[in-house]
């Protein structure tokens, strides 16, 4: 399965280049891709370890951007 979220706060491309590697290696993660241009984040995953994989994700989206949130695409 694969979600969409928004990205708030994210400074430079570097540091989503960050995000986008340090959820990439999320066990479970099939998948991860920052585009830094929308600030939309994709995780591929199987669906039962989603929210495992959202509560490690948002720690480490906090490691690199303190400020950032990551929130429902709508």
């Amino acid at each position: 399965m694969t979600k969409v979220f928004r990205l708030t706060d994210i400074d430079c491309p570097v540091c989503a280049g960050k995000v986008q590697d340090l959820i990439s290696k999320i066990d479970g993660v099939k998948s991860a891709r920052v585009d830094f241009l929308v600030l939309k984040l994709t995780i591929e995953a199987e669906e039962k370890d989603f929210p495992a994989i959202m509560k490690q994700a948002e720690k480490a989206v906090k490691k690199i951007e303190p400020d950032c949130d990551i929130e429902d695409w709508d």
